[in-house]
């Protein structure tokens, strides 16, 4: 059986119950426009990596997947404004992490897979969409955007600070231009911080779509900082060949 099947039959308590044995969480309410979603997180997540590093003499993975990046904000803002055509609404969220994107995506209309690598990642996913009971429109499925292909393609595929692996660009480009429906209105929609560039993957992408970019500045809380602003880039790509 494989994952996705595994945590579908899981309820709520249980999920939380295993989640709670590795982690520390608590239920975030998180508001985007109109829509607002309690999204499960880590309670504290740099004293979580502090003790990780305490604990562990080998490589560590962080757990980064859990975290709010405003880059997912701006995301979910533009998914949540009407901007995209919901009757065209499967949407597949690349390197999903919480889900968040994906999530307000749903909680707005569209049908939503969330996609990611981390078992844990799936694990906060699946209960964040119990959570707010979106189990109708929301499902997760484990899968590596890098080298994996599914067996199915969307109208829109989304993703947020998913530039953090060079050498993962060409297969990036190769899932996109794969699970991208080829009617008109179809489109790639990814988010990050303007700063992070991805200069080599745009060159690649730039081969095989057209993209637009648009810089948006975001007010965010930090608790260490208080109020902090951010610039993020929203990329729209459409594929050259259909």
């Amino acid at each position: 059986m494989d994952i996705s099947q595994t945590l579908a039959d899981k309820n709520l308590d249980d999920l939380l119950a295993d989640v709670s044995k590795k982690y520390q969480v608590v239920f975030e309410d998180v508001k985007v426009g109109e829509h607002r979603l309690q999204i499960l997180q880590i309670a504290d997540l740099e004293k979580h990596i502090d003790r990780l590093a305490e604990e562990s003499r080998e490589r560590i993975e962080l757990p980064f997947w859990a975290k709010i990046w405003p880059s997912s904000i701006l995301l979910s803002y533009f998914l949540t404004s009407g901007t995209l055509d919901k009757t065209q609404g499967r949407i597949i969220e690349l390197g999903c992490g919480i889900g968040l994107a994906g999530l307000f995506a749903a909680s707005s209309g569209y049908n939503v897979v969330l996609s990611d690598y981390s078992h844990d990642a799936l694990m906060f996913s699946q209960i964040n969409i119990l959570k707010n009971n979106l189990q109708d429109r929301a499902r997760v499925i484990k899968a590596d955007f890098t080298k994996d292909r599914l067996d199915q393609r969307f109208e829109y595929i989304i993703g947020s600070e998913i530039f953090y692996q060079e050498s993962g660009y060409r297969g990036l480009v190769k899932f996109l231009l794969h699970h991208l429906n080829a009617t008109p209105a179809c489109e790639v929609i990814l988010a990050a911080d303007y700063r992070r560039g991805a200069k080599k993957f745009f060159q690649l992408a730039d081969r095989e779509f057209y993209i637009s970019q648009k810089n948006i500045g975001y007010k965010g809380h930090s608790a260490q900082n208080g109020q902090e602003k951010f610039l993020c880039a929203i990329y729209r790509m459409k594929a050259k060949k259909r």
